[in-house]
């Protein structure tokens, strides 16, 4: 795969971009991590993911796995890729060719169990009714903006880098990205990256700043057993059956005994 970086821009940098590239990234940063102790502080009992199993089960079986495993998968390739300079997996023997060559593809992968485990949980939801009436504002909110950023994400990757010649987004975003932590915004950086790697950026800010409002939270709770723990099982109370005597007769329920 032939990767085309983008030069970063020499020339002074917009109002606009300074906007789009420095302030609202701080800014949904900053709802994050407050928003993050407000929840805590004010609702601890909500702190939770909220199960519907108890309305439907069989969407949820597979709709789950799906969503968590692909989601963790490209979390993990993302603080890799965004996190990483290039340097740092060069040194290691990693080639920049093999690097994004298993990038895409394992990311390719990932994505694609993310989105079919996310659609079957949207559809669940919309589908049914019992759901679909449980629905709050905070996932009405939170659905199409993690479809979005996550739909946005594959078509850029599949746009440049499958289908398309190849884009080095570790030499533009990733660069912005490290810039924003080390508190040396480099907006410039990602001012000339393809408009669908800023789509997917800008919605993955604003998805930062709605995570601490919504079920998202229990990512934090969740313990590390959960990914191999069987799902917990709930049935009806069923009605117990009558106690049998000592002489192979039932006694009523109450135990009692009809006077000789």
């Amino acid at each position: 795969m032939n990767a085309v970086p983008t030069p970063l821009a020499a020339a002074s940098t917009s109002g606009a971009d300074l906007l789009l590239w420095v302030a609202i990234p701080y800014i949904c940063l900053a709802v994050f991590v407050v928003g993050h102790v407000w929840r805590y502080r004010q609702d601890q009992f909500g702190w939770t993911s909220r199960t519907s199993q108890l309305l439907e089960h069989r969407w949820l079986r597979w709709g789950s796995p799906l969503f968590h495993l692909g989601a963790f998968m490209v979390i993990a390739g993302h603080v890799v890729g965004l996190a990483v300079p290039a340097s740092w997996t060069e040194a290691a023997g990693i080639s920049e060719h093999a690097y994004h060559t298993t990038a895409v593809w394992a990311g390719s992968v990932a994505g694609v169990a993310m989105v079919a485990g996310l659609g079957m949980l949207c559809a669940r939801r919309l589908l049914t009714r019992r759901i679909r009436l449980g629905t709050d504002r905070s996932d009405k909110l939170l659905f199409p903006l993690l479809s979005a950023t996550v739909l946005l994400g594959i078509t850029a990757t599949a746009a440049h880098n499958v289908f398309g010649p190849g884009y080095d987004y570790r030499a533009t975003v990733s660069v912005w990205f490290r810039g924003l932590f080390v508190l040396q915004p480099q907006p410039e950086a990602i001012a000339g990256a393809p408009l669908l790697f800023q789509l997917h950026a800008l919605s993955a800010c604003l998805l930062f700043a709605a995570w601490p409002f919504t079920r998202l939270v229990h990512v934090w709770s969740a313990p590390i057993g959960y990914l191999a723990r069987p799902y917990l099982v709930y049935r009806r109370r069923s009605t117990p059956a009558a106690a049998p005597t000592a002489a192979g007769r039932p006694r009523s329920a109450s135990g009692s005994r009809r006077a000789a």
